[in-house]
């Protein structure tokens, strides 16, 4: 309420009450000597010879004047206080105050000032009595508000409790989803998205599973889509992050979260979590991002997943999603220097048996203490070398494309000495023993030089249990033994 406006309020309750109180004060005076002396003049009678009936007629309707004249006092103090208390110092602290309790509060001042007031006027005549002995009254008025009572007191009790506020949605099982417009003594008002209304009794409501998405809090929705199962999981949940976070009403405080929610029959099914600033705009957001996943996926070229039935009708090899051309691979694995030695015919023959491996963000390629017969090298992505001592794991160092590792797996079969894990969906050419084992028959001098290569790599890796100058003859030499016995290969 604007300040001009409870300014006149108050003047026309000063007006009001001063009159009022002015009649409260003049009655009496008025009553005893003027209007009583009138009376007698008019009927021609004495003091003594006024009527008894006339006296006690006109005594009783000055008495109920005053009780009219007090009662009308209070109403005035009680809603001007309402005005005051509800209209302008509440509604700091809440959105609405509910009409209930103020209605509540002015019955109970009513009924307790009309007890007093009356009392004053007849004080022989017990209410309090009157009351309680009417016990067939108070039955029949009971059932008669029996519906009514139910729903005065479920509505207290929805007060009290506050479960929802004017302007949030709700949804009732069975009975719709909307937004709450008025709350009453008698019942619930809520507008649905069809623009409907919807009016709830308390009793009926106070039995009721109701689910509420506050309007002042940050409420969650999930939207869900799906692609082909040859597009990028990693791919595809970056792009749809990023559309989701430009789009109106989604909130900036959260950010969208992506996820693989199945891996269906007919594709990969994604879902988006994301959070909301007006929840009673969701059905507009929901279109709005999967209007928004059409359009990103015709940039990116990313297909969405239908149901589809393939008939064969020969044998075929599945097609692989990461297919590398073998000219790729016979460059990166010829720029790797573990394998200078390799002349051109060698290498190709790696790349011809080597494989293609992916691997997702935070997934591990290989495991501390894994038995190892292969190494990598990276063709595209980074991961991250990484050990455990003394149950604290200690990240040793990041390699990116064109940097290998696991050659000792390859090369001597030990175990893996720390595990390795993709950064972000990573791509590897994986060389087992047995793509190497052909090249090191046919010219068995290159395990010398192999075998000098990988001592000076762990040296460079491994500073921290680096032997010092004396003892690197026996390691060099036990480095080329082991290389011979795990091929197979003769001295």
């Amino acid at each position: 309420m604007d300040t001009a406006s409870l300014r006149s309020k108050f003047l026309f309750f000063i007006v009001f009450a001063g009159i009022i109180t002015l009649l409260l004060i003049v009655l009496p005076s008025v009553v005893e000597t003027p209007l009583k002396e009138y009376v007698t003049t008019f009927f021609g009678l004495s003091d003594g010879r006024m009527g008894v009936t006339a006296a006690s007629l006109l005594d009783q309707v000055f008495r109920l004047l005053k009780i009219i004249l007090w009662m009308s006092l209070i109403i005035s103090i009680v809603r001007f206080i309402n005005q005051l208390i509800f209209s302008t110092a509440f509604r700091s602290n809440s959105q609405e105050i509910s009409s209930l309790l103020r209605n509540i509060f002015s019955i109970i001042i009513y009924i307790v000032s009309f007890f007093v007031v009356f009392n004053s006027q007849y004080p022989s005549v017990d209410l309090a009595a009157l009351f309680t002995t009417s016990t067939i009254l108070g039955v029949i008025i009971g059932l008669a508000l029996q519906d009514t009572l139910g729903n005065l007191f479920s509505g207290l009790a929805i007060q009290a409790d506050q479960p929802f506020q004017i302007g949030d949605v709700v949804s009732i099982g069975g009975k719709g989803t909307g937004v709450v417009e008025n709350v009453s003594w008698r019942g619930v008002q809520i507008r649905t998205f069809q623009n409907k209304l919807i009016i709830i009794s308390n009793s009926v409501l106070g039995k009721e599973f109701i689910e509420v998405a506050p309007r002042t809090n940050l409420n969650a929705r999930l939207v869900f889509f799906n692609t082909l199962y040859a597009h990028s999981p990693d791919k595809t949940i970056q792009v749809i992050r990023e559309t989701v976070r430009q789009i109106e009403n989604v909130s900036a405080k959260m950010r969208p979260i992506v996820r693989v929610k199945n891996l269906g029959e007919s594709g990969i099914e994604f879902e988006i979590k994301y959070w909301i600033e007006d929840y009673a705009k969701y059905n507009d957001t929901d279109a709005l991002i999967r209007q928004r996943i059409w359009y990103a996926f015709q940039r990116e070229k990313i297909e969405f997943a239908y149901p589809t039935r393939t008939i064969h009708v020969e044998t075929k090899t599945q097609e692989d999603v990461f297919v590398e051309a073998g000219s790729e691979i016979f460059e990166r694995l010829n720029n790797v220097p573990i394998f200078a030695p390799l002349c051109d015919a060698e290498i190709q023959k790696l790349s011809n048996d080597s494989l293609v491996r992916v691997f997702a963000p935070g997934e591990s390629i290989v495991r501390q203490g894994q038995k190892g017969d292969s190494m990598f090298v990276i063709h595209r992505g980074s991961v991250k070398i990484q050990v455990k001592e003394d149950g604290v794991i200690k990240i040793l160092q990041n390699f990116r494309e064109g940097d290998f590792f696991g050659e000792m797996g390859l090369l001597t079969g030990e175990p893996r000495s720390a595990t390795v894990i993709a950064v972000e969906e990573t791509e590897v050419l994986e060389i087992n023993n047995l793509c190497l084992k052909p090249v090191l028959e046919e010219n068995p001098e290159l395990v010398a030089s192999l075998s000098q290569i990988i001592d000076e790599r762990r040296e460079t890796l491994d500073k921290m249990e680096a032997e010092n100058e004396a003892h690197q003859p026996i390691y060099k030499a036990s480095v080329f033994h082991s290389i011979k016995r795990f091929f197979g290969l003769k001295d």
